[in-house]
């Protein structure tokens, strides 16, 4: 189990598959399974037994995917860039864009 560089939140853009090039939002990150899911990327329907509480169908939902296929988007130039770690005058680690040098967190 790898620790993941992209965290909840993280603007990305898809390198390879059928959204390469598109952006989003990550909703969720998998850890132990190197997976994220983004915003409006990979979508899939799921058909669905009717509940209690839904009423069932053809529900469009986000999959995961990897997170080598992911990159974070560089908040000062909006490219995609790889992320390093760096620490502060205080002693705090904290996350840098490789391609700016600005610090993410």
């Amino acid at each position: 189990m790898a620790k993941l560089k992209i965290k909840k939140g993280d603007k990305v853009m898809v390198l390879t598959g059928r959204d390469k090039g598109k952006t989003g939002e990550v909703l969720k990150a998998l850890p132990r399974e190197s997976r994220v899911v983004v915003q409006g990327i990979n979508v899939v329907k799921r058909h669905t037994r009717p509940t209690t509480t839904s009423a069932g169908g053809i529900v469009e939902k986000e999959a995961s995917i990897h997170v080598s296929n992911v990159a974070f988007i560089d908040p000062k130039n909006e490219k995609p860039t790889r992320i390093g770690f760096r620490m502060l005058e205080d002693g705090k680690k904290v996350r840098v864009a490789r391609r700016s040098g600005e610090v993410i967190d």
